[in-house]
């Protein structure tokens, strides 16, 4: 899954030191924590705070962001799972690969059930992957389907049904590719739909439909059984799971104001959270409280908009020339003292990022081989001289080379207590180089119309501060490519579309090839600065120290919660 504050990538291994007694063990990826050699007790309910109202779109086809991904991970899963190590192995599905790379015979396991006592078959498989394909799906997650042979014809509305996909038995699919994919399998679409449930609904109607927004079901370990949107989820252990019941009775995943967090954990009334990174000091003094820090494989930017999406033709339009000279842009990235700020208002959780590849991963430029755009307001300044952009009437702002005014909007999201204060300290580096750089509406916005305004390229929409989740495999698909709706500032370039196209070609199965093709990717992202990649970030999740079995990792916050049972305490 792709995800806003996004979706799997390499991570780096770590440790958490024990303490007070609580053991944390390394794996390769992952933190095992608060395990006990105690034998674990069933029962109980816990509750699973968060920061921010939820959207409420739950299937996977429709999410958006983290909140309601981590509503999802309790309620449904993949086909397929994934490795701390990152790599794709079998789950419900396992599959036969043809010699030439191109034809996926899947088997998944019988007796899987949904919540509403219906079996799992390959036919809800299917019908999510058609959904997915319809013309009628305005979802960010075509990408995910379109290597189906036979689904770009579908999705034009010019075949009635998809020919790379055939049902052999209920418990059997065949997916025929439309040509050799190094990644097929970790860009496949790998969460069914219950058929059952969403016949008779329009595609174009399902994300506001009830089984989306009031009742969802899933195949996984707890089912929900009360929403108060953008509140309050309640869900109860689904006994039958077909990996067994859940220890816990039930989880409640309910919203909080984050100055509260601290105060709820130290009282006990919320077990596990999503921590803002403001609150990181005060947790690690809670005794009770365990402190996980996981790099969260995901990236904090500041997005120039070249443009907006054309719904009719499905591609991005570079139709804004505000940011055409990339010495603007790159004057602005070397403004920003981007680990001033992260010190300062992350309280250093995170690190410099200068393209949108993890730091660990295999496909990661060196820094020596591109410009690392280290803090330098004189080269800003001299950037700017040469493009044009001067001060002419000395008011200590620029104009624009024609001599205008030239204003920059910049939107920004709230979320923690220094959001403030940190997009202030954004403002002023542009300000010291002389670009009128101001927030757009005047203040900061909340998640939802913060995406909402970004994502419906909104006019007042310029430049913005964004965090996008990365993938388990370094393919830009899915963000960066013409026809990528979640290619928010709609920028591409004829030799970006085809370096993404060669890595994923058959000669790309060759890594080191491969590797190559992405080092030559990034070095133009890096020249071009369709972005400024800010920092990667690190995960904060607080959980007390009476839940047991709690394990995270690059990936998710939340894995095999039908292992975590609760610890009496003595």
């Amino acid at each position: 899954m792709k995800r806003r504050y996004g979706t799997l990538v390499l991570a780096m291994a770590m440790m958490l030191s024990a303490c007070s007694g609580i053991s944390s063990e390394r794996l390769s990826y992952g933190i095992l924590s608060n395990n006990t050699s105690e034998v674990p007790v069933a029962g109980g309910t816990i509750t699973y705070g968060y920061s921010s109202p939820f959207q409420g779109l739950f299937d996977p086809a429709f999410y958006e962001g983290e909140d309601d991904f981590q509503v999802l991970e309790f309620m449904t899963e993949s086909m397929f799972k994934v490795n701390d190590d990152l790599t794709t192995v079998p789950g419900i599905a396992s599959w036969q690969e043809s010699g030439d790379h191109t034809v996926f015979t899947f088997k998944i396991k019988a007796g899987v059930r949904w919540h509403n006592g219906d079996e799992l078959t390959v036919e809800d498989w299917k019908f999510a992957l058609e959904t997915i394909a319809s013309p009628e799906y305005t979802g960010s997650r075509y990408y995910s389907v379109e290597m189906i042979k036979g689904a770009e014809a579908y999705h034009k509305g010019e075949a009635k049904e998809i020919s790379g996909i055939k049902v052999i038995d209920p418990y059997t699919l065949r997916i025929t590719m439309n040509g050799v994919r190094v990644n097929a399998l970790d860009n496949l679409w790998s969460y069914p739909m219950n058929k059952k449930v969403f016949s008779g609904i329009a595609v174009k109607d399902m994300p506001d439909s009830d089984p989306v927004r009031k009742h969802p079901i899933g195949i996984g370990p707890f089912e929900v059984t009360n929403i108060q949107p953008g509140q309050l989820v309640e869900m109860k252990r689904f006994d039958n799971y077909y990996q067994g019941k859940a220890l816990l009775d039930g989880v409640q995943y309910k919203v909080f104001d984050d100055k509260e967090i601290v105060n709820l954990l130290e009282e006990n009334q919320v077990d596990i959270a999503s921590a803002p990174r403001d609150a990181y000091a005060s947790l690690k003094q809670l005794d009770q409280v365990e402190v996980l820090e996981s790099p969260e494989l995901s990236y904090e930017y500041i997005g120039f908009k070249f443009g907006s999406w054309d719904k009719e033709t499905q591609q991005i339009v570079m139709d804004n020339p505000k940011f055409a000279d990339k010495r603007l842009r790159q004057a602005m990235y070397y403004a920003l003292d981007r680990k001033g700020i992260i010190d300062q208002y992350s309280y250093g959780l995170g690190s410099l990022i200068e393209t949108p590849v993890s730091s660990s991963s295999w496909a990661k430029i060196p820094n020596a081989e591109i410009n690392t755009y280290d803090y330098n307001p004189g080269t800003a300044k001299a950037l700017l001289d040469e493009a044009g952009y001067v001060d002419r009437d000395g008011d200590g702002l620029r104009e624009d080379p024609k001599g205008h005014s030239f204003i920059i909007n910049y939107d920004a999201m709230t979320g923690t207590t220094t959001a403030e204060a940190k997009t202030q300290a954004i403002l002023q580096n542009w300000r010291d180089v002389g670009l009128n750089v101001r927030l757009n509406g005047g203040k900061l916005k909340e998640l939802n119309d913060f995406y909402e305004a970004v994502e419906n390229d909104d006019p007042s929409v310029e430049l913005f501060n964004g965090v996008w989740g990365l993938a388990s495999d370094p393919d830009p698909s899915g963000l960066w490519r013409a026809t990528d709706l979640w290619n928010y500032p709609r920028y591409s370039s004829k030799r970006s579309e085809e370096l993404i196209r060669e890595g994923v070609g058959i000669k790309s199965f060759d890594k080191e090839y491969r590797k190559q093709v992405y080092y030559e990717w990034q070095k133009l992202i890096n020249e071009e600065v369709p972005m400024i990649f800010f920092a990667e970030r690190t995960n904060i999740t607080a959980v007390n120290k009476r839940l047991q079995n709690v394990r995270v990792n690059s990936i998710s916050t939340i894995i095999e919660p039908q292992t975590w049972w609760i610890k009496e305490e003595k």
